[in-house]
Protein backbone atom coordinates (compact mmCIF):
# COMPACT_ATOMS: atom_id res chain seq x y z
CA UNK A 1 0.00 0.00 0.00
CA UNK A 2 1.39 3.02 -1.14
CA UNK A 3 2.28 5.79 2.35
CA UNK A 4 0.04 8.41 1.36
CA UNK A 5 -3.04 5.56 1.63
CA UNK A 6 -1.89 3.75 4.54
CA UNK A 7 -3.34 4.54 8.18
CA UNK A 8 0.31 5.89 8.85
CA UNK A 9 0.08 7.98 6.02
CA UNK A 10 -3.33 9.17 6.80
CA UNK A 11 -2.22 10.04 10.45
CA UNK A 12 0.89 11.54 9.34
CA UNK A 13 -1.46 14.00 7.15
CA UNK A 14 -3.32 15.17 10.03
CA UNK A 15 -2.59 18.53 10.87
CA UNK A 16 -2.08 17.87 14.81
CA UNK A 17 0.01 15.53 14.07
CA UNK A 18 2.51 17.94 11.96
CA UNK A 19 2.82 20.50 14.59
CA UNK A 20 3.42 18.01 17.15
CA UNK A 21 6.19 16.46 14.52
CA UNK A 22 7.49 20.16 14.88
CA UNK A 23 7.80 20.16 17.96
CA UNK A 24 9.19 16.90 18.91
CA UNK A 25 11.26 16.33 15.63
CA UNK A 26 15.12 17.26 17.25
CA UNK A 27 14.23 18.10 20.65
CA UNK A 28 12.38 21.29 19.95
CA UNK A 29 14.91 22.79 17.15
CA UNK A 30 13.17 25.51 15.44
CA UNK A 31 12.06 23.25 12.44
CA UNK A 32 9.38 25.29 11.58
CA UNK A 33 11.08 28.82 11.77
CA UNK A 34 13.21 31.35 9.90
CA UNK A 35 13.38 31.06 6.36
CA UNK A 36 15.32 27.88 4.80
CA UNK A 37 17.51 28.15 1.43
CA UNK A 38 17.65 25.46 -0.40
CA UNK A 39 19.76 23.55 -3.34
CA UNK A 40 17.64 23.82 -6.38
CA UNK A 41 17.95 19.98 -7.13
CA UNK A 42 20.88 19.60 -4.69
CA UNK A 43 21.71 15.89 -4.92
CA UNK A 44 24.72 16.17 -2.59
CA UNK A 45 23.71 14.73 0.69
CA UNK A 46 23.47 17.47 2.97
CA UNK A 47 21.25 18.85 -0.12
CA UNK A 48 18.67 15.80 0.51
CA UNK A 49 18.62 15.95 4.35
CA UNK A 50 17.63 20.05 3.83
CA UNK A 51 15.14 18.95 1.48
CA UNK A 52 13.39 16.33 4.34
CA UNK A 53 13.59 19.31 6.72
CA UNK A 54 12.12 21.50 4.54
CA UNK A 55 9.10 18.94 3.62
CA UNK A 56 9.05 18.36 7.44
CA UNK A 57 8.78 22.25 7.40
CA UNK A 58 5.77 22.75 4.86
CA UNK A 59 3.74 19.97 6.73
CA UNK A 60 5.13 17.08 4.02
CA UNK A 61 6.24 14.11 6.32
CA UNK A 62 5.99 11.59 4.01
CA UNK A 63 8.17 13.29 1.26
CA UNK A 64 10.04 13.80 4.49
CA UNK A 65 10.14 10.03 4.89
CA UNK A 66 10.94 8.62 1.46
CA UNK A 67 14.19 11.53 1.11
CA UNK A 68 15.50 10.38 4.60
CA UNK A 69 14.64 6.67 4.40
CA UNK A 70 16.84 7.17 0.52
CA UNK A 71 19.62 9.16 2.29
CA UNK A 72 20.23 6.46 4.72
CA UNK A 73 20.33 3.78 1.85
CA UNK A 74 22.64 5.87 -0.06
CA UNK A 75 24.90 7.14 2.91
CA UNK A 76 24.03 4.45 5.74
CA UNK A 77 27.25 5.94 7.94
CA UNK A 78 25.05 9.14 7.87
CA UNK A 79 24.96 9.31 11.59
CA UNK A 80 22.37 12.51 11.67
CA UNK A 81 20.34 11.28 8.91
CA UNK A 82 20.04 8.11 10.86
CA UNK A 83 19.00 10.03 13.75
CA UNK A 84 16.05 12.63 11.82
CA UNK A 85 14.65 8.98 10.04
CA UNK A 86 14.34 7.09 13.31
CA UNK A 87 13.16 10.48 14.85
CA UNK A 88 10.31 10.43 12.06
CA UNK A 89 9.65 7.03 12.39
CA UNK A 90 9.38 6.89 16.01
CA UNK A 91 6.72 9.44 15.58
CA UNK A 92 4.84 7.91 12.65
CA UNK A 93 4.25 4.38 14.50
CA UNK A 94 1.79 6.29 16.86
CA UNK A 95 2.51 3.62 19.54
CA UNK A 96 2.17 5.61 22.84
CA UNK A 97 5.33 5.63 25.33
CA UNK A 98 8.08 4.37 21.78
CA UNK A 99 11.01 5.41 23.20
CA UNK A 100 12.68 7.74 20.51
CA UNK A 101 15.98 8.66 19.33
CA UNK A 102 16.05 11.77 21.06
CA UNK A 103 14.53 9.97 24.59
CA UNK A 104 17.83 10.92 26.13
CA UNK A 105 18.99 14.06 24.86
CA UNK A 106 22.11 14.40 27.39
CA UNK A 107 23.31 11.36 26.02
CA UNK A 108 26.99 12.75 24.38
CA UNK A 109 26.47 11.34 20.75
CA UNK A 110 22.61 12.44 20.91
CA UNK A 111 24.36 16.23 21.38
CA UNK A 112 27.12 16.06 18.97
CA UNK A 113 24.46 14.86 16.45
CA UNK A 114 21.88 17.81 17.56
CA UNK A 115 24.99 20.13 17.10
CA UNK A 116 25.86 18.67 13.90
CA UNK A 117 22.16 20.22 12.75
CA UNK A 118 22.68 23.18 14.22
CA UNK A 119 24.95 23.64 12.46
CA UNK A 120 23.87 22.57 9.07
CA UNK A 121 20.94 24.14 9.49
CA UNK A 122 22.22 27.35 10.78
CA UNK A 123 24.30 27.85 7.64
CA UNK A 124 21.18 26.96 5.40
CA UNK A 125 19.42 29.80 7.30
CA UNK A 126 22.05 32.32 7.83
CA UNK A 127 24.61 31.61 5.25
CA UNK A 128 26.17 34.24 2.90
CA UNK A 129 23.62 37.23 1.18
CA UNK A 130 23.89 36.58 -2.58
CA UNK A 131 26.37 39.51 -3.79
CA UNK A 132 28.64 39.31 -0.71
CA UNK A 133 32.54 38.16 -0.55
CA UNK A 134 34.27 37.45 3.08
CA UNK A 135 35.92 40.62 4.16
CA UNK A 136 39.41 38.68 5.23
CA UNK A 137 40.03 38.72 1.23
CA UNK A 138 40.83 41.89 0.32
CA UNK A 139 42.73 41.20 -3.46
CA UNK A 140 43.90 37.49 -5.06
CA UNK A 141 46.91 37.51 -7.89
CA UNK A 142 45.90 36.02 -10.80
CA UNK A 143 48.52 33.20 -9.49
CA UNK A 144 45.83 31.95 -7.23
CA UNK A 145 42.58 29.79 -9.30
CA UNK A 146 40.79 29.68 -5.90
CA UNK A 147 40.83 30.19 -2.05
CA UNK A 148 39.68 28.24 0.67
CA UNK A 149 37.65 30.52 4.15
CA UNK A 150 36.64 28.33 6.81
CA UNK A 151 34.19 29.73 9.08
CA UNK A 152 35.31 28.28 12.03
CA UNK A 153 32.39 28.74 14.79
CA UNK A 154 30.16 27.90 12.01
CA UNK A 155 32.00 24.48 11.11
CA UNK A 156 31.83 25.57 7.01
CA UNK A 157 34.34 26.06 4.50
CA UNK A 158 33.94 27.73 1.66
CA UNK A 159 35.76 27.76 -1.99
CA UNK A 160 36.46 31.18 -3.84
CA UNK A 161 37.09 31.03 -7.20
CA UNK A 162 39.67 34.09 -8.66
CA UNK A 163 38.39 35.31 -12.36
CA UNK A 164 40.74 37.86 -13.48
CA UNK A 165 40.83 39.29 -9.74
CA UNK A 166 37.01 38.88 -9.12
CA UNK A 167 35.82 36.53 -6.55
CA UNK A 168 32.68 34.41 -6.39
CA UNK A 169 31.64 31.62 -4.00
CA UNK A 170 31.81 27.77 -5.92
CA UNK A 171 32.20 25.38 -3.16
CA UNK A 172 31.00 24.70 0.61
CA UNK A 173 31.14 22.45 3.04
CA UNK A 174 30.34 21.58 6.42
CA UNK A 175 33.34 20.56 8.92
CA UNK A 176 34.54 20.01 11.80
CA UNK A 177 37.21 21.74 13.69
CA UNK A 178 39.22 20.80 16.95
CA UNK A 179 36.77 19.83 20.07
CA UNK A 180 38.61 22.86 22.37
CA UNK A 181 37.29 25.06 19.65
CA UNK A 182 39.88 27.66 18.19
CA UNK A 183 42.53 30.21 18.93
CA UNK A 184 45.17 27.91 18.85
CA UNK A 185 48.38 28.48 21.49
CA UNK A 186 50.19 25.76 22.22
CA UNK A 187 51.16 22.35 20.96
CA UNK A 188 48.52 20.03 22.45
CA UNK A 189 45.60 22.78 23.40
CA UNK A 190 43.42 20.46 21.05
CA UNK A 191 42.85 24.10 19.35
CA UNK A 192 42.36 24.90 15.52
CA UNK A 193 44.42 27.86 14.51
CA UNK A 194 42.74 31.23 13.36
CA UNK A 195 45.13 32.35 10.84
CA UNK A 196 46.05 32.52 6.99
CA UNK A 197 48.18 29.70 5.65
CA UNK A 198 48.93 27.89 2.82
CA UNK A 199 48.44 24.52 1.51
CA UNK A 200 52.04 22.95 1.46
CA UNK A 201 51.02 19.48 -0.43
CA UNK A 202 48.77 16.65 -0.45
CA UNK A 203 49.31 13.20 0.61
CA UNK A 204 46.94 10.51 -0.53
CA UNK A 205 44.42 8.46 2.27
CA UNK A 206 46.98 4.88 0.66
CA UNK A 207 49.77 6.84 2.14
CA UNK A 208 48.16 7.64 5.96
CA UNK A 209 46.38 5.72 8.44
CA UNK A 210 42.51 4.99 7.63
CA UNK A 211 41.73 7.72 10.27
CA UNK A 212 42.43 10.37 7.57
CA UNK A 213 40.33 8.91 5.28
CA UNK A 214 40.78 10.18 1.64
CA UNK A 215 43.96 12.03 2.34
CA UNK A 216 45.24 15.47 3.43
CA UNK A 217 46.19 18.79 2.46
CA UNK A 218 48.77 19.69 5.38
CA UNK A 219 49.08 24.04 6.40
CA UNK A 220 52.15 25.72 6.86
CA UNK A 221 50.87 25.98 10.58
CA UNK A 222 52.75 28.18 12.35
CA UNK A 223 53.11 30.94 10.08
CA UNK A 224 55.30 34.17 10.74
CA UNK A 225 52.66 35.78 12.61
CA UNK A 226 51.91 32.47 14.94
CA UNK A 227 55.52 32.54 15.58
CA UNK A 228 55.83 35.99 16.50
CA UNK A 229 53.56 35.48 19.40
CA UNK A 230 55.17 31.89 20.37
CA UNK A 231 52.67 29.74 19.56
CA UNK A 232 53.62 26.49 18.82
CA UNK A 233 52.37 23.14 17.84
CA UNK A 234 52.39 21.34 13.81
CA UNK A 235 50.53 19.06 11.79
CA UNK A 236 47.32 21.11 11.29
CA UNK A 237 45.90 19.35 8.07
CA UNK A 238 42.53 19.67 6.07
CA UNK A 239 41.52 15.59 6.22
CA UNK A 240 38.97 12.90 5.67
CA UNK A 241 37.43 10.77 8.05
CA UNK A 242 37.33 6.71 8.45
CA UNK A 243 35.86 4.92 6.17
CA UNK A 244 33.23 4.16 8.66
CA UNK A 245 32.02 7.76 9.40
CA UNK A 246 30.39 10.40 7.05
CA UNK A 247 31.20 13.40 9.18
CA UNK A 248 32.45 13.81 12.63
CA UNK A 249 30.91 16.17 15.28
CA UNK A 250 31.21 20.03 14.65
CA UNK A 251 34.05 19.85 17.62
CA UNK A 252 35.86 16.29 17.07
CA UNK A 253 39.41 17.01 16.21
CA UNK A 254 43.06 17.79 17.87
CA UNK A 255 43.11 20.68 15.68
CA UNK A 256 43.13 19.83 12.12
CA UNK A 257 40.14 20.74 9.98
CA UNK A 258 38.03 17.71 8.80
CA UNK A 259 35.47 17.34 5.76
CA UNK A 260 33.83 14.38 4.41
CA UNK A 261 35.85 11.94 2.47
CA UNK A 262 33.91 13.15 -1.04
CA UNK A 263 34.18 16.61 -0.12
CA UNK A 264 37.81 16.67 0.64
CA UNK A 265 37.88 14.90 -2.76
CA UNK A 266 36.27 17.01 -4.42
CA UNK A 267 38.70 19.75 -3.51
CA UNK A 268 41.46 17.69 -5.42
CA UNK A 269 41.00 19.78 -8.81
CA UNK A 270 40.88 23.21 -6.81
CA UNK A 271 44.13 23.14 -4.80
CA UNK A 272 47.39 24.18 -5.77
CA UNK A 273 50.05 22.64 -2.94
CA UNK A 274 52.18 25.73 -2.28
CA UNK A 275 50.16 28.21 -3.53
CA UNK A 276 46.37 27.61 -2.29
CA UNK A 277 45.74 30.40 0.62
CA UNK A 278 43.77 28.79 3.77
CA UNK A 279 41.86 31.72 5.83
CA UNK A 280 41.26 29.87 8.91
CA UNK A 281 38.70 32.80 10.74
CA UNK A 282 36.83 33.07 14.09
CA UNK A 283 34.36 34.94 12.75
CA UNK A 284 33.93 35.50 8.86
CA UNK A 285 31.96 39.03 7.61
CA UNK A 286 30.42 39.37 4.27
CA UNK A 287 30.10 42.28 2.59
CA UNK A 288 29.39 43.99 -0.74
CA UNK A 289 32.25 43.50 -3.08
CA UNK A 290 32.21 47.83 -3.45
CA UNK A 291 32.71 47.49 0.62
CA UNK A 292 36.30 45.40 0.41
CA UNK A 293 37.36 47.11 -2.68
CA UNK A 294 37.93 50.11 -0.96
CA UNK A 295 40.11 49.22 1.66
CA UNK A 296 41.76 46.84 -0.65
CA UNK A 297 42.32 50.33 -2.98
CA UNK A 298 43.70 51.59 -0.01
CA UNK A 299 46.14 49.13 1.02
CA UNK A 300 47.00 48.78 -2.83
CA UNK A 301 48.10 52.51 -2.95
CA UNK A 302 50.24 52.58 0.30
CA UNK A 303 52.14 49.42 -0.46
CA UNK A 304 52.73 51.10 -4.27
CA UNK A 305 53.81 54.73 -2.05
CA UNK A 306 56.25 52.49 -0.15
CA UNK A 307 57.58 50.35 -2.93
CA UNK A 308 58.06 54.01 -4.62
CA UNK A 309 60.38 55.92 -1.92
CA UNK A 310 62.38 52.68 -1.77
CA UNK A 311 63.27 52.84 -5.16
CA UNK A 312 63.70 56.54 -5.26
CA UNK A 313 66.44 56.09 -2.54
CA UNK A 314 64.51 58.73 -0.04
CA UNK A 315 65.44 56.33 2.69
CA UNK A 316 63.85 58.60 5.29
CA UNK A 317 60.33 58.82 3.57
CA UNK A 318 60.90 54.51 3.28
CA UNK A 319 61.62 54.20 6.51
CA UNK A 320 58.87 56.03 7.95
CA UNK A 321 56.51 53.17 6.92
CA UNK A 322 57.62 51.13 9.36
CA UNK A 323 55.90 51.23 12.56
CA UNK A 324 58.18 51.97 16.40
CA UNK A 325 57.74 47.91 16.99
CA UNK A 326 58.73 46.72 13.79
CA UNK A 327 60.37 43.26 13.70
CA UNK A 328 62.33 41.83 10.85
CA UNK A 329 62.33 37.91 10.29
CA UNK A 330 65.69 37.53 11.47
CA UNK A 331 65.19 39.69 14.81
CA UNK A 332 65.92 43.38 13.94
CA UNK A 333 63.72 45.53 15.71
CA UNK A 334 62.72 48.77 14.24
CA UNK A 335 66.04 50.86 15.27
CA UNK A 336 68.65 47.85 13.94
CA UNK A 337 66.28 48.55 11.21
CA UNK A 338 67.23 51.86 10.31
CA UNK A 339 70.91 51.67 10.96
CA UNK A 340 71.08 48.91 8.78
CA UNK A 341 69.04 50.39 5.88
CA UNK A 342 70.41 53.41 5.45
CA UNK A 343 74.22 52.18 5.88
CA UNK A 344 72.89 49.48 2.76
CA UNK A 345 71.40 52.48 1.10
CA UNK A 346 73.91 55.02 1.45
CA UNK A 347 76.18 52.47 -0.84
CA UNK A 348 73.57 52.42 -3.89
CA UNK A 349 74.13 54.59 -6.76
CA UNK A 350 70.34 53.56 -8.15
CA UNK A 351 67.52 50.68 -6.73
CA UNK A 352 64.88 49.40 -8.79
CA UNK A 353 62.28 47.66 -6.81
CA UNK A 354 59.12 45.96 -8.62
CA UNK A 355 56.35 44.26 -7.00
CA UNK A 356 53.59 41.87 -8.21
CA UNK A 357 50.97 39.05 -7.47
CA UNK A 358 50.28 40.77 -4.83
CA UNK A 359 47.62 39.33 -1.95
CA UNK A 360 46.05 41.31 0.51
CA UNK A 361 44.31 39.75 3.52
CA UNK A 362 42.49 41.22 6.74
CA UNK A 363 43.72 39.02 9.18
CA UNK A 364 40.89 37.04 11.36
CA UNK A 365 40.96 37.48 15.00
CA UNK A 366 43.09 40.68 15.25
CA UNK A 367 42.09 44.23 15.13
CA UNK A 368 43.50 46.49 12.03
CA UNK A 369 46.20 43.74 10.36
CA UNK A 370 46.28 43.36 6.58
CA UNK A 371 48.83 41.19 5.20
CA UNK A 372 50.34 41.61 2.44
CA UNK A 373 52.09 39.11 0.27
CA UNK A 374 53.77 39.37 -3.09
CA UNK A 375 56.36 38.34 -5.62
CA UNK A 376 59.46 41.34 -5.00
CA UNK A 377 62.36 41.97 -7.77
CA UNK A 378 65.25 44.18 -6.27
CA UNK A 379 67.82 45.69 -8.39
CA UNK A 380 70.50 48.14 -7.56
CA UNK A 381 74.14 49.06 -9.24
CA UNK A 382 75.52 45.80 -6.83
CA UNK A 383 72.81 43.23 -6.55
CA UNK A 384 70.02 41.50 -7.42
CA UNK A 385 67.35 39.21 -6.39
CA UNK A 386 64.08 37.85 -6.38
CA UNK A 387 61.56 36.90 -3.28
CA UNK A 388 58.27 35.95 -2.00
CA UNK A 389 57.65 38.74 0.73
CA UNK A 390 55.31 38.80 3.56
CA UNK A 391 54.19 41.80 5.50
CA UNK A 392 52.15 42.54 8.18
CA UNK A 393 50.38 46.09 7.83
CA UNK A 394 48.57 47.68 11.11
CA UNK A 395 46.33 50.97 10.73
CA UNK A 396 48.17 52.93 14.02
CA UNK A 397 45.67 54.86 15.93
CA UNK A 398 46.21 58.32 13.84
CA UNK A 399 44.78 56.12 11.08
CA UNK A 400 47.99 55.63 9.11
CA UNK A 401 48.54 52.03 8.41
CA UNK A 402 52.70 51.09 8.74
CA UNK A 403 54.48 47.98 8.88
CA UNK A 404 54.91 45.35 11.75
CA UNK A 405 56.69 42.91 10.44
CA UNK A 406 58.43 41.84 7.59
CA UNK A 407 59.75 38.40 5.92
CA UNK A 408 60.98 36.99 3.09
CA UNK A 409 61.27 33.94 1.44
CA UNK A 410 63.39 32.58 -1.23
CA UNK A 411 61.02 31.75 -4.71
Amino acid sequence: MPLHASPAGRMLRRPGFRCALAALVLGGLPLLSGALELPPGGNKPEDVLLQAIGALRGGDSATALRELQALVQREPNFRLAQLLYGQVLAERSGVPGLVSPLADDQDPHVRELLDEYRARLGEAQHGPPADTLPSSILRLSSDHKFAIVADLPRSRVYVLQNIDGRLRQVRDYYASIARNGFGKQNSGDLRTPVGIYRVTGFTPGVKLPSFYGAGAYPLNYPNAWDRVHGRTGSGIWLHGVPSTTYVRPPRASEGCVVLANADLTDLKSLVVPGMTPVVLSDKVDWLPADTVSRQRDELTKRIENWRSKWSALNTEAYLSFYGDDFHTDDGMNKSQFVIYKRHVNEGKRHIDVKIRDLDLFSYPGEQNLVLAEFTQEYRSDNYTTSTRKEQYWRREADGVWKIVREENRAL
